[in-house]
């Protein structure tokens, strides 16, 4: 049973070793993750410099499930643009948000602007 649904914005923190970021490998053995996060996250290691199967060993060490982006997540990304937009949050945050709504767990960012969401769900901020 999945513990925590992990934003893209969390899982670099942890693979850069930034202050705060502990707490991230703490859940990721049981967390959930967006197809459309982990897509942001492959995109930011390549564009260091990271070789997809450099990627690939950094991030399947990890032990998260990766959770394909169907249509009850469009849906629920779609409705989550009116109570996110004045806060600008992408379409993957609302991704990771929407999957952790749909799943009743909490999230995790290193986006402290989520803490100002009223969206029913448990926002905890790695740093």
């Amino acid at each position: 049973m999945a513990s925590a649904v992990l934003d893209a914005s969390a899982i670099l923190a942890h693979v850069q070793r930034e202050r705060g970021s502990e707490s991230i490998a703490e859940v990721a053995a049981d967390a959930l993750v967006s197809a459309v996060n982990l897509a942001e996250v492959y995109s930011k290691l390549m564009e260091r410099g990271v070789s997809a199967d450099d990627a690939d060993a950094i991030l399947y060490r990890y032990g998260f499930e990766i959770v394909p982006f169907d249509e009850v997540l469009a849906q629920l990304t779609g409705s989550l643009r009116l109570p996110t937009k004045r806060y600008g949050l992408s379409l993957a945050d609302r991704a990771c948000l929407a999957l952790a709504q749909r799943e009743a767990l909490p999230v995790y960012t290193t986006d402290r602007t989520w803490t100002k969401l009223n969206i029913g769900i448990e926002i905890n901020v790695a740093r």
